[in-house]
């Protein structure tokens, strides 16, 4: 049996659908982080069959427009001397800044390369994004 222990103060990242871990974890930056970080792949659940955590044993900043655009059925806990203090539900996020990028070669993106990426959501049910500049349409799957 696997013994994690429990952490005082620090975040974990709950739900994540099997195999997705390594992708937060690389997006995230997370190895290279100088914090405890553990990383459990495909783990026992009853709702999801198996899923990944990760538990990261101090407090730092995520972007969760990236967590939510790669899986929005995940759940952030804020843990504070080894208690929950906040659940944080993700969702797919309104707007992207160089997350996505547009691949319509006429837009201005192409050209100028300063300008950022924006894309804004236009279908939630689809998880569909629309460029600022173009209207050209991404999914989310296209992130994922």
């Amino acid at each position: 049996m696997l013994i994690i222990e429990k952490i005082q103060n620090g975040i974990v990242l709950d739900h994540i659908k099997a195999g997705q871990g390594v992708r937060i974890f690389n997006w995230l930056g997370l190895g290279k982080s100088p914090h405890m970080i553990a990383f459990v792949v495909n783990a026992a659940s009853s709702e999801m069959g198996k899923k990944d955590i990760i538990k990261i044993y101090d407090t730092i900043s995520i972007n969760f427009d990236i967590l939510g655009l790669i899986d929005p059925e995940i759940t952030v806990n804020i843990i504070e001397n080894q208690k929950v203090i906040k659940k944080i539900s993700l969702q797919l996020p309104e707007r992207v800044e160089n997350i996505l990028t547009c691949k319509n070669p006429r837009c201005i993106t192409s050209t100028e390369k300063y300008i950022p990426h924006i894309f804004h959501l236009s279908n939630a049910a689809s998880g569909t994004y629309t460029c600022e500049y173009c209207d050209e349409t991404r999914s989310a799957e296209d992130f994922r």
